[in-house]
């Protein structure tokens, strides 16, 4: 950190500008706007309003020149004119002195009436249904079905360019690789109505032919492994179609050797209608290492690690894949601070993760690949801490670059302490061992199916598109291992954004999933379910949306150390923490809308619910969806966009909807105030009730969570 802030003063003294020649900006209004946004009108001219957050190291004030603003009036009857409003015009304009060194800016426009299209005239299509190469009628339907611009639509001219793109797209996937699309518009001002003349002159209709390689001078790749990939989506003699292409380039990119690749047509061959395809590759290094580090900051938990990775991409040829990596950490339950004080309920430790894991391509046949790794791992939860390892192995079918299909045999093996302080033990019952007077120890041998369908335009920052995946589980039984259960857990993800530059976006996420332990027999820790945290129902701290079972109480004590009684003799409780155990059900809900406030910063607010019971849902006792183990919690968040990730604050409030969490002690004592973020909680009701607590309770009604990466 000291580094940094010298390297950013010296920028700072080193870097040199021109003063300001003009005053300050301090305000912009647009006044006259009613079919036209003045936040678009101010997109696109160079004058701008001071920003509030100026202040700060990233902001900078805006100035006045008058040679801009002259043409801003100008390009603001442009920008009318491009909406279709050819009357519009700049009444007035201000420019109003506000002190010495600042002014503020006043436009008034007037808009005038839109120009509607009255119909739209496509002239080219009729040499479609000509030659035995015609497409079928309903293709030549789909060119012009559901276009942007439709008649009875405002005139706007990025509409046309747009409606022109996507007749010339779904031409050229049927086969017409040198269509073209054109036109003009003829506008009647008098009338403010508008004809469009869509002129389509597809072309000839093309066939795939060979598949040309371009790549380093001395490839480690074999060129044929390249054209294996590109025939999972282009095929020599199907119909010519960019789809394809783009397919084609996803997959070979996919392989995971190259730094770039590029899949274009080449020069089409009229004579025999056959487009050559050129894949176009330059191969990355195939050894590579990668550092980095993070926190982990909860009410909960905190914790910091250091990462790391080496890939070897060409292992013994055959582009074979081995990677290493790792993860070493540092964990304080629930904090740093409880933990240098000694507290009671605190601990800490070490953490670790190593895994070793080995791919190879074009196992059996080209869409195939085998995967297997062995991961040894130590770790510190709320409720125990442990150590073991487990092993993976199995077969990814990716036959699309957004499907896969990815059956492993999984196996693995834990040393499980439910050590939740100095003195303090969680019963081994409550893990989940089949010995509740012996070692805790967990042998889980079980099947996994992971379906995921992933149609996100980002995989970091998502603004549209959707997720769907399904992660089935099988264990025991014929596979052997302590415990026969079936794991089901849907994941659902939506995305949809507005605007142009997609500054306000919808995120939708819906998760479902029941352990089901056969015989209705006990389930281990490990593969039950816990919510709560930044990435999960937000309403929580992290696993804190789970069962409960409670600690050791404390109780109120004088100056000398004396337990205070009641009137009825009866110590006075002061506090009594509880650890998740977890659950074999689980729902979690999230509504999100995120908004842009500047390119790097960004605004949401959310919606989330969340559910884990301590029965699945499949059994009689099931819990019920917005019943009273269902929760609800309101929130906001800050978005600071990186390379690697958004950094992210999200601040929720739980609603007081529902009883409090299930707790295995049926003596214990529930808080009659949860407090917020730390602060507030009392036990001075003596009900050990989940039906008369509060929502969530003993969980306070806050959560923070400060964290890298979207919530979902």
């Amino acid at each position: 950190m000291p580094l940094a802030l010298v390297v950013l003063l010296t920028a700072c003294a080193t870097t040199s500008s021109a003063p300001p020649s003009g005053p300050k900006v301090k305000s912009l209004d647009i006044e006259g706007t009613k079919q036209v946004d003045d936040g678009d009108i101010k997109d696109r001219i160079l004058t701008s309003a001071t920003p509030w957050y100026a202040f700060w190291p990233f902001g900078k004030a805006h100035y006045f020149d008058t040679n801009a603003w002259q043409a801003d009036l100008r390009r603001i009857e442009r920008f009318y004119q491009a909406q279709g409003f050819y009357q519009a015009q700049v009444e007035s304009n201000e420019v109003v002195p506000d002190g010495d060194k600042a002014v503020r800016l006043k436009v008034v426009v007037n808009e005038g009436a839109p120009t509607t299209i009255d119909r739209i005239e496509p002239h080219g299509l009729e040499k479609l249904g000509e030659g035995p190469d015609a497409p079928s009628p309903r293709q030549r339907e789909r060119i012009l079905e559901e276009l942007p611009m439709r008649a009875g639509d405002v005139f706007r001219e990025e509409t046309w360019v747009v409606t022109k793109d996507l007749v010339q797209q779904r031409l050229k996937d049927l086969g017409y690789a040198e269509a073209e699309v054109g036109g003009e518009v003829r506008v009647d001002v008098a009338t403010q109505k508008a004809v469009v003349d869509l002129q389509i002159n597809p072309g000839l209709r093309y066939r795939f032919g060979n598949i040309f390689i371009a790549t380093d001078a001395n490839p480690q790749v074999p060129p044929r492994r390249i054209i294996e990939q590109t025939q999972g989506a282009v095929h020599k003699g199907d119909y010519f179609s960019e789809t394809a292409l783009a397919e084609a380039q996803a997959r070979v990119f996919r392989m995971g050797v190259f730094g770039a690749v590029k899949v274009n047509r080449g020069a089409p061959d009229r004579q025999n209608a056959t487009v050559p395809v050129v894949v176009d590759v330059r191969e990355s290094p195939f050894h590579s290492i990668r550092l980095g580090g993070g926190i982990g900051v909860d009410a909960a938990r905190q914790e910091g690690r250091i990462l790391g990775e080496w890939s070897n991409r060409n292992f013994r040829g055959g582009l074979r894949r081995l990677t290493v990596r790792g993860r070493l950490g540092y964990a304080f339950i629930p904090n740093v601070l409880a933990s240098l004080r000694n507290d009671e309920d605190s601990q800490d430790g070490p953490v670790f993760e190593f895994t070793t894991e080995f791919e190879q391509p074009r196992f059996l046949f080209r869409d195939l690949r085998l995967q297997a790794s062995v991961t040894a791992e130590k770790g510190l939860e709320q409720a125990y801490s442990f150590y073991g390892g487990y092993l993976k192995t199995g077969v990814i079918w990716q036959p699309h670059d957004s499907f896969s299909v990815f059956p492993s045999y999984n196996l693995q093996l834990y040393r499980l302490k439910g050590q939740v302080t100095a003195d303090e033990s969680v019963p081994p019952i409550i893990l989940g061992c089949n010995n509740p007077e012996g070692k805790c120890d967990v042998a889980l041998s079980f099947l996994e199916v992971a379906f995921a369908w992933d149609r996100r335009d980002d995989r970091t920052e998502p603004r549209d598109g959707y997720y769907v995946g399904l992660s089935v589980q099988k264990g025991g039984g014929p596979f052997f291992g302590n415990y026969d259960y079936v794991r089901l857990l849907p994941d659902l993800r939506y995305y949809y954004s507005i605007g142009e530059k997609k500054d306000l976006t919808l995120a939708v996420k819906l998760r479902m999933g029941t352990l089901d332990p056969a015989g209705g027999g006990q389930s281990s820790i490990v593969t039950r379910f816990f919510s709560g945290g930044a990435t999960s129902m937000r309403g929580f701290n992290g696993q804190r949306l789970s069962p409960m079972t409670p600690l050791a109480p404390t109780y109120k004590e004088d100056d000398d150390g004396n337990v205070l009684v009641d009137a009825d003799g009866n110590p006075i409780l002061d506090d009594w923490d509880t650890v998740p155990v977890g659950g074999n059900s689980l729902f979690e809900s999230a509504v999100e809308l995120r908004y842009m406030l500047t390119d790097s910063l960004m605004l949401a607010v959310f919606y989330d619910s969340g559910l884990v019971g301590t029965q699945n849902f499949l059994g009689k006792n099931a819990p019920k969806l917005f019943g009273p183990e269902h929760y609800h919690a309101l929130g906001a968040g800050l978005r600071y966009l990186t390379v690697v990730g958004p950094i992210r604050l999200d601040i929720a409030r739980r609603l007081n909807i529902g009883q409090g969490l299930p707790v295995s002690d049926p003596g214990y004592i529930y808080p009659s105030s949860g407090g917020c973020l730390g602060f507030g909680r009392k036990f001075d009701k003596a009900s050990t009730s989940p039906e008369a607590a509060f929502a969530g309770a003993p969980e306070g009604l806050c959560a923070v969570h400060i964290s890298i990466g979207e919530a979902f």
